[in-house]
C-alpha cells in the first residue's frame, strides 16, 4: 500500500462506518476512463462528472456509502489501475 493510501487509511479509521464517501478523480477525457471509473461503483453511487475548460480531462466525483475503511482503500487501488487517472 503507498504512503498516501496508509494515510488515507488513518484519517478515515478515525471516522465512523458505514457513511457517506466522495471519491474525486482527474482523468483523460476518453469515454474508457470514464466508464471504467463508473465500473468500480454500484447502481446506488452518485456520479457527477465535469469537463475540464480546455476538453483535454474530466473530474468525476463520486458519492457512495462505505461499509467500512477497507472498501474505500480498494476502490483506490482499483482506480489506480486507469491510465492517466489521478486521485484527489
Amino acid at each position: 500500500m503507498s504512503d498516501v493510501l496508509g494515510k488515507l487509511r488513518v484519517q478515515l479509521e478515525l471516522q465512523e462506518w458505514p457513511g457517506v464517501y466522495m471519491y474525486k478523480f482527474i482523468v483523460p477525457n476518453h469515454s474508457e476512463n470514464i466508464e471504467a471509473i463508473k465500473l468500480l461503483f454500484d447502481d446506488t453511487a452518485i456520479i457527477k462528472t465535469t469537463i475540464s475548460k480546455n476538453g483535454n480531462f474530466v473530474s468525476v466525483s463520486i458519492e457512495e456509502v462505505a461499509l467500512h475503511v477497507d472498501i474505500i482503500i480498494e476502490k483506490y487501488q482499483q482506480a489506480s489501475l486507469i491510465k492517466g487517472i489521478i486521485s484527489l
